[in-house]
């Protein structure tokens, strides 16, 4: 099943982020320009680059690389799936089309800062559009407090989120909240692009099994090489 074919609008991460490398860009042309050295435009075109890069993970990368992880599970359709920090829905309606009888549970705070246009409306308008509004479910909650009993989902994951709660003890209670709600047997996948290390060792001092680590490749890169995002994925022990 295809990541990228999309019918919804899903805005652009972290918009604030795109002001810095535009002044930079600006800055260092009106530079070269001034000083007629070369340097400057160098460092415009390589700022322009990263700037590129963040854009294609935001607009494309992300939908095409989670799409090859949701269908790397092998889900049957009856799932029972939550995406942490969801925002307007890439990776909860990719989830969502996957399923049948199941459900794609999305929880977020909204705040704009995280995506452009970041709002509940947004994404059910979204899921309208994608033909899966009868399979999404929406809650306004944060990470480390989710509403939702012990051993509920099949699937917990996360996409380029949970490193925007602030403080190392904000992330870990938000870790151990998804291993909480995560049923015996259900796998957790968390895409970061900082702070996966710890999220390892939250992992592994809770007694999650097969614990690993990897890159997601360029179409996930941020800020070009040096802002790759890498997935962290773990099973919980049981049936």
């Amino acid at each position: 099943m295809s990541g990228h074919l999309r019918k919804g609008s899903y805005g652009i991460d972290a918009p604030h982020l795109l002001a810095i490398p535009g002044v930079l860009i600006v800055a260092s042309v009106a530079h070269g320009l001034i000083s007629g050295s070369v340097g400057p435009f160098v460092t415009a075109g390589l700022v322009a680059a990263s700037m590129a890069c963040g854009l294609h993970a935001s607009r494309r990368g992300k939908f095409v690389i989670w799409g090859r992880l949701l269908d790397e599970l092998g889900l049957r359709g009856d799932e029972r799936i939550l995406d942490l920090g969801c925002g307007r829905g890439a990776v909860l309606l990719l989830a969502a089309k996957r399923l049948d009888s199941g459900r794609a549970v999305g929880v977020d705070i909204w705040r704009a800062s995280d995506q452009w246009g970041n709002s509940a409306e947004a994404t059910r308008k979204n899921a309208v559009l994608e033909d899966v509004a009868d399979r999404v479910e929406l809650h306004t909650a944060d990470m480390t407090a989710l509403p939702f009993e012990d051993d509920h989902f099949d699937v917990v994951l996360s996409s380029i989120a949970i490193h925007n709660i602030k403080g190392h003890d904000g992330r870990r209670r938000a870790i151990h909240e998804a291993v909480r709600v995560l049923r015996p047997g259900g796998q957790l996948m968390i895409a970061d692009i900082w702070c996966t290390r710890q999220y390892r060792r939250e992992l592994a001092m809770l007694g999650m099994a097969a614990v690993s680590s990897r890159g997601l490749g360029w179409r996930m890169w941020w800020s070009g090489p040096w802002l790759p995002t890498r997935l962290v994925t773990a099973r919980k022990p049981g049936s």
